[in-house]
């Protein structure tokens, strides 16, 4: 049987991909699945689709592609599909481009099923789509990824006359949401039900639920109520300073949550991430989950964080979240209508009492195996064998069917709203005659597809490029994982480099023989071992494999990356000074490692900002050790004008920590005339008043994170200037981590 899906966009990182990709890749194990993206805006997706899943798409939207179709004349035309307010904005908009292509690939597909994933495609497909017959066509399957109530009055008069019109079954991912089109719907012949989600296993370790963390993941739009999670987090964090909230994902709620945290005071504690893929790693970082939605069509970010073994504090909101948690027993719901006090105060729960954080997650856990894509997909095989029936079995047998609950069968451990059938009464699926009917479509659908026939004339192949997953241990090595069947043959070598070094330093791990640590799974491990004596400077480092002997470098390509251990990792130190490592996936999804390492180094605490100045708590590592007094912190100007530098002096409040306050109105003064604009003060500690020994940098360094400059920043004060006028005055953190000073003038808003 060949299955394909109608995506949107198969290259970004939103839930309704991360779905597709899992049911596509559970589906492939027996079927033929191919996965239509209708735009293509990247070479390679951001989430890892199944090698066996074809990828395809209609409108290549690659701008630095000789095949961009996105100044195509088509493109100046509206479509005539129903409007979509998700997609009628920006360059992915449907148009006159879209209807013709979409049409073309319903029209001539040779797939069984069609499967859409969002309301103007399953409008497509109503309207393009080919009725099974004898002579072909196939089953037409919408879609619902939001739900009946997030859609306006005219979205759901449209999507539900094109249910009505064309589609032979409408797949819901919560009952309760079923229940709702059905009632909208009560006479139409297809077959309307909910099948949830699948949630693949993730690779990673689970969270030891140890991190003091509290992690959302998101789209930042007004319907997730990030800003209820916030100000719950500000009620938590007065009895829990030592706590942090981060949330993960991007969307037009960005600034103003920014804008909340600051006015909160929050910006110590509750950090905007921005978006991470997989999100699995992040998962895995956290002590307790955080979802605070208005709504939740199922809830996928839920299962994810059970998965990792991290309790889950979500609103009782419409659909999703009663449907997959069961209060009390695997995680915590909070009513609507207790607002930010009752959430604070579950979180609270959780936070205090580290025993009801573990059994929750142990419980988690085994909840969300009962959403493995391979239950899932057997369900909707099951619904597709039901709906070939149909067909033979005419109009009668398809409003029999129209209501059963054999697609939408709530798995045994399903939230704490699920229902049985009373004792004696089959339900419909355990009907003798439907049973036996399911039982042989599902063998037959079940069974391996036959290989493809062998071509005469061998295309060549491209050998397959080495990957590895990279994960901190508890004492800070980093353990490389190379899956064999992506490695060159014969004994290998890791080799680090580092970038940009005049003496093209590496560090070499030989590559242990390979050894099965699973069915069909085969993988090495090359550790660079904390205990070793592997010097690293500070920088960048590309890892490679490399055939032992040679020069042949294969670059790494990165899979999962897993960092959770390094916030719990006190600093490390030695003779050398002060050093860290994080591991990280590069932009274009390779593998490296950034490095510090520094004879001394001054780690931020935390940094107070109030309307003139900035004051600042930080801890000396190394060797080194604080004078009583006679310490500075310097301000050095990048414009190497020393007339523009300028010297703090600090206050020491134990024999290694120290704070410092910077004076707005000090910058500004040496901002004068001859400033470049913005201005830049890089600052660094001196031990003595001569400042003759090495200045000591500043900044954080310690930790997971690679680049703090975006998540990690403090709020702006404008101030006024004699000359240059209102300028912008902030402390941040620069592309090495270290803390600076910026000063720049406010330009006007326009009008």
């Amino acid at each position: 049987m060949k299955v394909a899906f109608l995506l949107h966009n198969a290259y970004g990182i939103g839930g309704t991909i991360r779905s597709t990709a899992n049911l596509s890749a559970a589906l492939a194990v027996r079927h033929d699945v191919e996965v239509m993206s209708v735009h293509k805006v990247a070479e390679e997706t951001s989430l890892p689709f199944d090698p066996r899943v074809r990828l395809r798409s209609l409108i290549d939207m690659r701008e630095d592609s000789p095949s961009y179709e996105g100044a195509h004349e088509l493109t100046a035309t509206g479509n005539s599909m129903f409007p979509e307010k998700g997609v009628d904005f920006g360059r992915l908009r449907y148009t006159a481009l879209h209807d013709r292509r979409i049409a073309a690939y319903l029209e001539r597909t040779d797939a069984d099923v069609v499967i859409a994933t969002r309301p103007i495609l399953n409008g497509y497909l109503a309207r393009h789509g080919q009725r099974r017959s004898r002579r072909g066509g196939h089953l037409r399957i919408g879609q619902e990824h939001l739900s009946y109530d997030a859609h306006s009055d005219q979205l759901r008069t449209d999507q539900n006359a094109a249910i009505a019109a064309g589609l032979d079954a409408f797949v819901t991912v919560s009952e309760a949401d079923a229940a709702l089109y059905r009632a909208a719907l009560p006479d139409v012949s297809a077959r309307l039900l909910c099948i949830p989600n699948g949630v693949t296993v993730p690779a990673v370790e689970p969270s030891p639920l140890n991190s003091k963390l509290i992690v959302a993941a998101g789209r930042l739009v007004a319907v997730k109520r990030y800003d209820r999670l916030i100000n719950a987090f500000a009620k938590v964090s007065a009895e829990h300073p030592d706590w942090t909230l981060r949330i993960y994902g991007r969307g037009p709620e960005a600034s103003r949550l920014r804008r909340q945290i600051d006015e909160l005071g929050l910006y110590n504690q509750a950090f905007l991430m921005g978006p991470a893929a997989p999100i699995e790693t992040e998962w895995a970082k956290g002590a307790v989950a955080a979802v605070s939605s208005d709504m939740e069509s199922f809830g996928m970010t839920i299962v994810e964080a059970m998965h990792c073994g991290v309790p889950v504090v979500a609103t009782d909101c419409p659909h999703g979240p009663a449907e997959i948690i069961s209060h009390g027993e695997d995680g915590v719901l909070v009513p609507l209508s207790g607002g930010v006090d009752a959430y604070a105060s579950a979180l609270s729960s959780l936070i205090a009492d580290a025993g009801l954080r573990a059994r929750l997650g142990a419980a988690a856990r085994a909840k969300a195996a009962t959403y493995a894509p391979s239950e899932i997909a057997g369900r909707y095989e099951e619904l597709i064998g039901e709906l070939r029936s149909d067909e033979k079995g005419g109009a009668q047998g398809s409003r029999a069917r129209r209501t059963s609950t054999s697609g939408s069968r709530r798995t045994p451990t399903s939230g704490s709203r699920r229902t049985s059938a009373p004792q004696g009464r089959r339900t419909t699926t355990e009907q003798p005659r439907g049973g036996r009917i399911t039982t042989r479509l599902r063998a037959a659908l079940g069974r391996p597809r036959p290989p493809a026939p062998t071509a005469t004339t061998a295309l060549p192949q491209s050998p397959p490029r080495p990957t590895a997953s990279a994960r901190v241990t508890p004492n800070g090595s980093v353990a490389i994982r190379l899956p064999h069947g992506t490695l060159p043959e014969g004994p290998l070598d890791v080799v680090l480099r580092r970038r940009k070094d005049p003496a093209h330093r590496g560090i070499t791990l030989p590559v242990p023989p390979p050894t099965p640590v699973a069915p069909r799974v085969v993988e090495t491990i090359a550790t660079l071992d904390r205990a070793a004596d592997h010097t690293l400077p500070e920088g960048r480092w590309d890892c490679y494999v490399v055939p032992r002997g040679t020069t042949d470098r294969h670059r790494l390509r990165a899979e999962l990356v897993e960092t959770a251990a390094l916030l719990t990792l006190p600093p490390v130190t030695d003779e050398r000074g002060v050093s860290a490592w994080i591991p990280y996936p590069t932009s274009d999804g390779y593998l490296a490692l950034r490095t510090w390492l520094r004879p001394a180094h001054a780690e931020v605490d935390h940094i107070l900002i109030s309307e003139t100045s900035a004051t600042v708590t930080a801890t000396l590592l190394g060797t080194a050790q604080l004078p009583p007094e006679g310490a500075t912190v310097t301000a050095t100007s990048r414009s190497t004008d020393p007339t523009h530098d300028f010297t703090m002096p600090i206050r020491v409040l134990d024999p290694a920590k120290f704070q410092f306050t910077i004076p707005y109105a000090e910058a500004l003064a040496r901002r004068h005339t001859t400033a470049p604009d913005p201005t830049f003060w890089d600052l660094h500690l001196h031990l003595h008043p001569a400042l003759t020994a090495s200045p000591i940098p500043i900044g954080r360094v310690t930790g997971d994170q690679v680049e703090r400059k975006k998540p990690d920043t403090r709020p702006s004060r404008d101030l006024p200037h004699p000359t240059h006028g209102p300028t912008r005055i902030k402390p941040y953190y620069t592309a090495t981590n270290d803390l600076a000073l910026s000063a720049r003038v406010v330009l006007p808003t326009r009008p």
